[in-house]
């Protein structure tokens, strides 16, 4: 049985991590977000997250297990940052799939992923000499494996990410449909932040994908639990 009230955040020091542990701490959770650099660990501690540091690019199933051993969820928010197509599979592929099965190895069934809107489409339609493609790649594969886990998986898919401060209003990006304005297609971090609060302290979206731009329908009507 996992703590009810700690949360692991991996990638710790991200911009969505930062503004989701104070939200999950105000929930009423306590928060170790995971970094790599002992240097974030003021920025965490600031957020209201303990800091504990790991490197997630080496670190081995038996590490992580020990890391999320007795909570409640894990929120996988890590990422390479693009440009290095080497580094990108390490992290945003291989590490969250040694998260996925330490997570099964300590017993916590709760993970929520943080993916992008369309990473289940775009490795189909990219040519592999783009750029953006290994992270297309990582991203879809690494939540094709979390689909195929017995884990009580949450995937989230915001779309291009903004610094706006949260509304707490989203739009499901299947009931957007093709008409939904270019300039409109995108997501605050904020907002992500919202919603991995919101599925945490509720259960929403087990076991399933929820693609979302900013929007005027509330996070919890957009998302039932």
């Amino acid at each position: 049985m996992g703590d009810e009230k700690r949360i692991v955040i991996i990638g710790g020091h991200g911009k969505v991590a930062l503004l989701a542990a104070p939200k999950l701490r105000q929930a009423g959770y306590t928060v170790d977000s995971i970094i790599r650099n002992p240097g974030q660990a003021d920025a965490v501690r600031a957020a209201g997250a303990n800091p504990v540091v790991l490197d997630i690019e080496s670190a081995g199933v038996e590490a992580l297990a020990e890391a999320f051993d007795g909570a409640h969820a894990i929120v996988f928010s890590a990422g390479a940052g693009g440009g290095n197509p080497q580094r990108t599979h390490a992290v945003d592929y291989e590490a969250a799939v040694r998260a996925m099965q330490a997570a099964e190895q300590a017993g916590v069934q709760r993970f929520v992923m943080v993916s992008y809107a369309g990473a289940d489409r775009d490795v189909h339609r990219l040519d592999p000499s783009d750029p953006f493609y290994p992270y297309a790649k990582a991203k879809h594969d690494a939540d094709a494996k979390l689909r195929e886990s017995a884990l009580d998986y949450t995937i989230l898919g915001p779309a291009l990410l903004t610094l706006e401060p949260a509304t707490g209003r989203i739009q499901r990006v299947e009931e957007a449909g093709a008409d939904w304005p270019d300039d409109k297609r995108v997501t605050s971090r904020d907002n992500v932040a919202e919603v991995i609060t919101h599925v945490i302290t509720t259960g929403a979206a087990r076991r399933q994908t929820v693609d979302f731009y900013d929007g005027d329908t509330p996070i919890a009507e957009a998302i039932p639990a």
